[in-house]
């Protein structure tokens, strides 16, 4: 099928006589006549459900619909998009291990490689997205085991050269995790490129309407784990957790990836998307391919109004002929960018500051990715303990705003944003 009709209909069949929308299963527990009935289950040996820390039928049927979306194997939801960061990792790397990731990505996600999961004793190389073929080469280690990096990235909106860090991934004999939540499966599939596994923080274009928090983890079924045993040896050897099961050979290569992040990551660490949030997410789900249009054209319309205004200093959106990464949105993200545009205003962090004071259809919020348009001054906001130098080392400049088109008119978003700019 087609996006659009995934995104209305995919992952979720009703029968006759059943509900036409997903049904919230609101239950955390579930009933059966026998133990040793429920006693398969916690062998791994039948489907079904018995807690729903570890599977919910409402979050699976939405699972399986973005799973479609990308084109992959197999799929779960997760509590948020960090979860879904660090559950994607830490299936396969643990203490000992070494990851190489692109330097450009969600401060968040920066903070959990570099400083949380460092504590975990796992070890990031950080390279630039711009890296030589040479140079990225030279980050891996006889320990590494996966590498990440982020289609576009939040709030530097570089765009990823997939292809080049898939083919260094697989050289290495690791997986290549795409964080694919700013392009979404509508303007990019990062599977048809060479990544392996893709996440997403749902919370944002999925979404689409600050409804609900989330995440994603989905597995291509390309990668083949038994090739490496000794790489990832929590997929190819016994798990002792769950009565010495080997999941590749229980699974296959298409399902042992989630079904090991299922069975142990949630079942220790618990960071489940509530089957509440999950049906709001469907919900978002059900209109992705038609917002995603609107978000794009009102990215290019506003970059492109941006690029021309006297206030204005500098815009970064791959969208425009002469954005540094335009010619690879052109290879990966041909349907259009996305909706969030970069800028910065003249007169630095005083106008800047003046800039936010003014706007009245944007709404100042640390939120990305809404039906509704928002607007972030970082060195106000979110990084205002850092002065201007240590702004500009941490890649935020004091005049950058990061803006976020909604689905409203495009010239309503523009009167706004010219007589804020003129103001400031």
């Amino acid at each position: 099928m087609k996006h659009g009709t995934i995104c209305v209909q995919g992952g979720y069949t009703p029968k006759n006589g059943e509900p036409r929308q997903i049904p919230i299963i609101q239950s955390t527990t579930f009933k059966y006549d026998t133990s040793e009935a429920m006693g398969k289950l916690f062998d791994l040996e039948a489907d079904g459900y018995f807690y729903t820390r570890l599977q919910n039928p409402t979050s699976d049927a939405v699972a399986a619909k973005i799973c479609a979306l990308e084109g992959g194997s197999a799929a779960m939801l997760t509590s948020s998009g960090q979860a879904a960061s660090f559950y994607s990792v830490f299936n396969i790397a643990s203490c000992g291990d070494h990851v190489v990731s692109s330097a450009t990505i969600y401060g968040g996600t920066y903070n959990l490689f570099a400083v949380t999961m460092k504590r975990m004793g796992v070890e990031f190389t950080f390279v630039s997205p711009d890296c030589t073929e040479e140079e990225l080469d030279a980050a891996f280690r006889p320990n590494t085991k996966a590498v990440f990096g982020e289609t576009i990235a939040n709030p530097a909106l570089t765009v990823l050269d997939i292809e080049k860090f898939a083919a260094a991934a697989h050289r290495h004999g690791v997986p290549l995790i795409v964080d694919n939540t700013f392009a979404t499966p509508i303007n990019c599939r990062p599977f048809e490129w060479g990544a392996d596994i893709v996440t997403h923080s749902t919370t944002k274009y999925m979404d689409g309407h600050g409804a609900g928090v989330g995440g994603c983890i989905v597995d291509s079924g390309n990668f083949d784990w038994t090739k490496y045993p000794e790489k990832f040896p929590g997929l190819c050897t016994p798990d002792e957790s769950y009565h010495g099961v080997t999941y590749t050979e229980r699974f296959g290569q298409g399902g042992a990836y989630i079904t090991k992040a299922t069975a142990q990551l949630m079942r220790d660490f618990g960071s489940v998307q509530s089957p509440q949030n999950a049906f709001l997410l469907n919900l978002g789900l059900e209109s992705l391919h038609v917002r995603m249009k609107r978000h794009s054209e009102n990215g290019q319309a506003i970059a492109e109004f941006l690029q021309s205004h006297p206030n204005v200093s500098w815009v970064k959106f791959a969208g425009l002929p002469n954005d540094k990464y335009h010619t690879l949105a052109e290879k990966y993200l041909p349907n259009g960018v996305c909706g969030v545009v970069s800028f910065g205003v003249k007169g630095g962090r005083p106008a800047a500051e003046a800039f936010m004071k003014r706007l009245k259809v944007a709404a100042i919020e640390t939120h990305v990715a809404d039906a509704r348009t928002c607007c972030l001054h970082p060195a106000s906001a979110t990084h205002r303990q850092m002065n201007d130098a240590e702004l500009c080392a941490a890649g935020v400049s004091p005049d950058l705003v990061r803006y976020s088109c909604g689905l409203e008119d495009a010239k309503d978003l523009i009167a706004d944003l010219d007589q804020a700019l003129r103001g400031a």
